[in-house]
């Protein structure tokens, strides 16, 4: 596995300042941002090819892997045409992405609820909202399929695919192996005593091992909030092992902490990555 972290996670001038503070901090990959490079995250216009020769760079200078871009919008917004806006963005980043070689980019599968696709809304759970979920993902698997490059949806409380099966279900209602998953284990459950959670996270590595590109690493407090990793009640070591066990040796990618709490996660993980 490589250890790696959202570049956002770190402040800088531009992409080499960032990377190399994700260097310093014991990271070997990062998902990228387009943020970090001084652009919108989902640019209407194609990126230019200075601010790609800077990023490029940046990756090349710092050591630091460039294994998966956000590209991020509300894929199931219920206005349609804030929709066909996201969907036109997806497509410039993953053209950014496959110039770049990123051979991953990451998106949301929405929320019904209008301001904020990470908030959940009764409606996610709706067939209609399963539907027009669909709907999307084709169209995106269009654009990806046309670039060489994946999809990552990751399974999430506050989105239509909340666990494995329904990761399933939308893997075999799009038949594309264009679908991957990202696995954040912290995603899979709101609020669970460490045996539950330990339960709930072995069931889906088992379920959707041979799909999985990336894990994240997050973790969950007791009353259901987020936290650093190895401060909840996720297993990190039972989590990685595994991983390991069903064959991943992809990317392991920490999020939802500080740049100050970075080389100590970082110690944490990599720990793990090698027994």
């Amino acid at each position: 596995m490589q250890l790696g972290i959202f570049s956002k996670t770190f402040s800088g001038a531009g992409p080499a300042e960032v990377l190399a503070k994700a260097r310093a901090a014991g990271y070997e990959c990062a998902q990228f941002n387009l943020t970090c490079a001084g652009l919108p995250a989902m640019p209407d216009t194609p990126v230019g090819s200075a601010d790609l020769a800077a990023i490029r760079d940046a990756s090349a200078s710092s050591g630091v892997a460039l294994v998966a871009l956000s590209g991020t919008y509300n894929m199931i917004h219920p206005d349609p045409a804030v929709r066909a806006d996201g969907l036109k963005r997806l497509g410039v980043v993953i053209e950014a992405a496959r110039a770049l070689s990123i051979p991953l980019v990451t998106l949301c599968t929405g929320s019904r609820d209008a301001n904020d696709m990470w908030h959940h809304h009764p409606d996610n759970a709706t067939p209609e909202a399963w539907s027009d979920m669909i709907t999307e993902l084709g169209k995106a698997v269009e654009l990806a399929d046309a670039a060489g490059v994946d999809l990552g949806i990751e399974p999430e409380q506050a989105n239509p695919v909340i666990s494995a099966d329904h990761a399933l279900r939308m893997i075999s209602d799009l038949g594309s192996k264009r679908i991957r998953i990202i696995l954040d284990p912290a995603n899979l459950f709101e609020m669970a005593t460490p045996d539950e959670a330990r339960r709930i996270v072995a069931d889906a590595v088992d379920k959707l091992a041979d799909r999985v590109s990336m894990a994240h690493g997050k973790d969950r407090a007791a009353d259901g909030s987020f936290a650093t990793v190895g401060k909840g009640v996720v297993d990190f070591p039972d989590f990685v092992a595994r991983l390991r066990a069903a064959g991943f040796d992809g990317p392991l990618v920490t999020h939802g902490l500080s740049a100050e709490e970075a080389p100590g996660v970082a110690a944490f993980l990599a720990r793990l990555i090698a027994s």
